[in-house]
């Protein structure tokens, strides 16, 4: 979100997520983001879901054999 510079509580009052949820998505790398979250929040910021998904996830890989 920070890339975009979107106002979180814009965010939360469009997609119904709390601003803690919000909040805790973006300053805890523990916190789980569900499919449905993402999806919405792609859409309360006009981005496409899968360029967020890649965003999201590009640190994440295959175990190297």
């Amino acid at each position: 979100m920070a890339k975009k510079s979107v106002n979180k509580a814009d965010v939360a009052r469009k997609t119904g997520l709390s601003a803690f949820r919000l909040s805790q998505l973006s300053l805890n790398p523990k916190s789980q983001l569900r499919v449905d979250e993402l999806y919405l929040i792609a859409l309360a910021i006009e981005t496409d879901p899968a360029e967020l998904l890649f965003t999201v996830c590009k640190e994440i890989a295959l175990p190297k054999k």
